[in-house]
């Protein structure tokens, strides 16, 4: 479950970006001014929408901490998707704007005066981008926050962009003035590339696009002794905060507190797996009883008797090819747990013998007399 503590890491991240990148952006702004380098100004604009971007991170990683309510009853995590998507949409406006005066240079626009002072500052912001870009990845991964992820990759482009400004720069010093504007039109090709793949990510958590595919579901169900079979396994929303949906095949006559136990258990293991996750909805649906096989109940009892146990809601089915047996143990209540599980053991392996047709056997122990599930599930 997302937390409190995380959503003010996240905050406390966007914080030290959001001073980071503003003083980039004045930076390169007014170097860009001052020489007339359209491809320093442009990435300029480009690291000033880094900077809104995280004022409005920080608005809506706020707004995603709060708790469900009334109205939003699976709570407000997608508002940070909602703001990881436009800030995808404002780098591909960025990219459209810069089209524009690119285009104008190439046409017959003035070369830019450069100075070793714009080299400088270029330089400068570079290693910048480099240490926000890395840090901001590295705690995104920390606090798996996709929000955090998008800003980093976003100022991963960042990089190169500035990168190829030097380069621009250089030729345009060394008098290929035309070098100017088609590094501004390989900065729009670079902020749209990221754009487009920060749109992709949101996208695919808003039109719930599965985190997780119902075979690796399936897969981590299965440890757990007495899941019964996985018949449709679901998931939806982002990684780090995803629903599952489960429908598992049981016995017909398992009682509500063993199913209880049974989700209980797939809830744990599946956070194990997984880590983080919102919901896990568990459903049981009764399992179809074997039809013309032998009396089970009656050679399970025969064979508790004789070791001096009772037995009781004795089941057999067919899950995905293979049949089961579970049953309940009662043992006497004045046994020790190594006693009870090493008498029980040995009923086990007797109806192993008896009945060579059981793949799998289950036997949940309990004390004589209890009349429900107060032992531990042990897979026979």
């Amino acid at each position: 479950m997302i937390t409190s503590g995380r959503h003010a890491q996240v905050q406390s991240v966007l914080r030290i970006t959001l001073i980071l990148n503003v003083a980039v952006a004045l930076g390169k702004i007014v170097t860009g001014i001052v020489t007339g380098a359209i491809a320093i100004s442009a990435d300029g604009v480009h690291s000033l929408i880094d900077a809104a971007s995280n004022v409005l991170a920080l608005v809506a990683n706020r707004v995603a901490a709060q708790p469900p309510d009334a109205d939003h009853p699976y709570g407000h995590r997608r508002f940070e998707t909602v703001a990881a998507l436009v800030l995808g949409l404002l780098l591909l406006l960025t990219a459209w704007e810069i089209i524009g005066g690119a285009l104008d240079r190439l046409m017959g626009g003035e070369a830019p005066t450069l100075t070793p002072a714009a080299f400088g500052v270029m330089i400068g912001t570079l290693a910048v981008n480099l240490f926000v870009s890395r840090y901001e990845r590295r705690k995104g991964e920390t606090l798996a926050s996709e929000l955090l992820l998008a800003d980093a990759a976003n100022t991963g482009a960042d990089v190169w962009v500035t990168a190829s400004v030097l380069v621009s720069m250089g030729l345009v010093a060394a008098g290929v003035g035309w070098a100017d504007a088609a590094a501004a039109l390989v900065v729009v090709v670079l902020i749209g590339r990221a754009g487009i793949e920060v749109i992709r990510r949101a996208g695919g958590v808003l039109v719930d696009t599965a985190p997780y595919t119902p075979e690796r579901l399936t897969e981590i169900v299965r440890t757990v002794p007495a899941a019964g079979g996985v018949l449709r396994a679901r998931s939806r929303g982002s990684a780090d905060a995803a629903i599952i949906d489960l429908d598992l095949e049981v016995a017909p006559a398992m009682t509500a507190d063993h199913t209880a136990a049974i989700a209980e258990a797939v809830r744990g293991a599946l956070k194990d797996a997984l880590g983080s996750l919102s919901e896990v909805a568990v459903r049981f649906v009764p399992a179809t009883p074997v039809q013309g096989a032998p009396n089970y109940p009656l050679i399970v009892r025969a064979q508790a008797d004789a070791l001096g146990l009772a037995t009781h809601e004795v089941q057999v089915t067919d899950l995905e090819g293979a049949r089961a047996l579970a049953l309940h143990v009662e043992v006497p209540a004045a046994q020790t747990l190594s006693e009870a599980h090493a008498q029980v053991s040995t009923l086990e392996a007797n109806l192993r013998a008896a009945l060579p047709e059981i793949d799998s056997i289950v036997t949940h122990i309990e004390p004589a007399g209890a009349g429900g599930i107060n032992g531990a599930l042990a897979a026979g």
